[in-house]
């Protein structure tokens, strides 16, 4: 059996992969609070028709064996955290987090999702919600119409009326290991048992991120690094190709030795 063949054929699937997170990533450039994903690779399992460390004879041991592999796999595909570009939009709902940390959205199922975008907006009944409409818990409260609301870094909320004046303090949420979380499309994330249970704390304190009003986080994507993946990506999908090919060939030449 010609192993190449299977073996470039797993590479070519794999860089297939590769390709397809690459051109979500240039897809979502202009995605608020996108995190960008990178895909991680694996080589299979071994062929060891002779292993290292065996009884060569006379009590010699073989310092080296034969070890042929089966190709590579796709082992994961995690998301990349690290801080996106904030940008002056000069709306007074949009909200930035610069630093570790979501927002929790209320899905329309009743549980919990997670957000770093902050393009909030105001419903009807005066409650902070998402560009879908999903509530924002996060200790928001209630909006009452014409209200101006000014929000510091710290998640301290204060909002004016004509009839005086409320504050409250809005809290973030972050996880031991936010790679672990599972995306769910729309900016929003869940809970995974790999994403470690939610800790919820205030903004500025202990390691949580600052909270910017007017600003938005831009998606963490650079252009130019994925441009360079996806060339990469590309000329491995043609060398894995090519080795179909040059395989297909010497069993071409073998089948013409029978003639």
């Amino acid at each position: 059996m010609n192993l190449s063949l299977y073996s470039a054929a797993t590479g070519m699937e794999a860089q297939q992969l590769n390709l397809n997170t690459i051109a979500n990533n240039l897809a979502n450039v202009n995605t608020p609070g996108f995190k960008r994903s990178k895909i991680e690779f694996q080589d299979l399992l071994y062929q060891r028709p002779r292993a290292s460390g065996t009884d060569g004879g006379g009590g010699n041991l073989v310092p080296t064996g034969i070890e042929v592999g089966n190709g590579s796999r796709v082992a994961a595909t995690s998301k990349v955290f690290t801080q996106g570009q904030l940008t002056n939009t000069g709306e007074k709902l949009d909200l930035a987090i610069q630093g570790d940390g979501f927002f929790e959205v209320q899905r329309p199922d009743g549980t919990v999702g997670y957000t770093r975008d902050g393009s909030l907006k105001l419903n009807a009944q005066g409650q902070v919600v998402n560009i879908d409409g999903f509530p924002i818990l996060s200790g928001f409260q209630t909006i009452p119409p014409g209200a101006e609301m000014m929000i510091s870094e710290d998640g301290n909320v204060t909002v004016t009326t004509p009839s005086g004046s409320q504050s409250f303090r809005i809290t973030l949420t972050r996880f031991a290991n936010p790679s672990g979380l599972r995306s769910l499309g729309g900016n929003l994330y869940e809970e995974t048992g790999g994403s470690g249970t939610p800790e919820t704390g205030s903004p500025g304190e202990q390691g949580f991120g600052r909270t910017v009003q007017g600003y938005m986080e831009a998606s963490n994507v650079n252009i130019v690094e994925e441009m360079v993946n996806l060339i990469i990506a590309q000329r491995a999908y043609e060398i894995n190709s090519k080795s179909v090919q040059a395989s297909d060939e010497m069993l071409q030449n073998v089948a013409a030795m029978k003639r």
